[in-house]
């Protein structure tokens, strides 16, 4: 009940004036039976903007981080995302990666709309990441479509670590469903798993236009996060009493130059 007052009274009419999304293929959304939407992830906001422009209920697994965060924005978020029907899932691995998984077969066994992200984390630079082969798994377990799903522009509306959003026009690009049905009973394969996966990143990369990057976003988030805190022991080190002047000052302009992979620059430190 809650989903569908949030949907269509409280969030769903403001934010379609605000940011009037610009849709294309809601045709390719089946009018019942289930389904996996595998979603490109640019923002936090990703998770309300894809459910907002679909008449069908979309349920997404969210990290658990977003259901019990502190403070003003760790009691909003929560109570979005759980108004919203979204459910939390721990991603530590192991034993926590088989609940995640029978988490998202019960919404499927329902005939009911399931959304992933395959990066598994936001993107810390716009960029698309590699994939995670759990939605091929559960693709191949539960038997359904997996329908790739880009959102266009919906980290410069929200970027990572910002309440308030700003104002302006973002996109949703639906493609049609891809059907995995010929690797039935292959789901233990890890092999099999991993070309399903790079199959729906490759339609990802199709209908988003982002640049591809065979890595996991986590782990370049960790190399990002390691550099920073690299240039922030160097500066700090420059800064002692003793430290030349003219030392300290070419170790900044160092950090201040734009290049590629630079954690200080303007499209990097969002992502962090």
């Amino acid at each position: 009940m809650l989903y569908w007052f949030l949907k269509s009274v409280v969030l769903g009419p403001l934010l379609k004036v605000l940011f009037r999304p610009r849709v294309e293929g809601l045709e390719h959304i089946p009018a019942d039976g289930a389904a996996i939407l595998a979603s490109n992830h640019l923002s936090f906001s990703d998770s309300v903007f894809l459910p907002l422009v679909m008449e069908r209920r979309l349920t997404f697994l969210a990290k658990s981080d977003y259901f019990t965060g502190s403070g003003i924005k760790g009691w909003l978020t929560a109570r979005i995302m759980g108004g919203l029907g979204q459910l939390p899932i721990d991603r530590s691995g192991g034993k926590a990666s088989e609940a995640a998984l029978r988490a998202g077969l019960s919404v499927l066994d329902q005939g009911d709309l399931l959304g992933l992200y395959p990066e598994g984390t936001r993107s810390p630079d716009a960029r698309l990441y590699r994939g995670r082969t759990g939605v091929a798994r559960m693709a191949l377990t539960a038997g359904v479509p997996v329908i790739p799903v880009a959102m266009i522009d919906t980290d410069k509306a929200q970027p990572t670590g910002q309440l308030i959003p700003n104002i302006r026009r973002i996109g949703i690009k639906i493609g049609k469903p891809l059907d995995f049905s010929r690797y039935e009973g292959m789901e233990g394969d890890r092999f099999v798993l991993r070309s399903i996966t790079d199959e729906i990143m490759y339609e990802l990369m199709q209908l988003s236009d982002q640049e591809y990057v065979d890595m996991y976003a986590t782990s370049m988030k960790e190399k990002l996060l390691t550099k920073a805190k690299r240039r922030a022991r160097e500066l700090q080190e420059a800064a002692r009493p003793g430290r030349a002047a003219p030392e300290l000052e070419d170790i900044i302009e160092q950090g201040d130059r734009p290049g590629d992979n630079n954690p200080w620059s303007e499209e990097s430190k969002d992502g962090l």
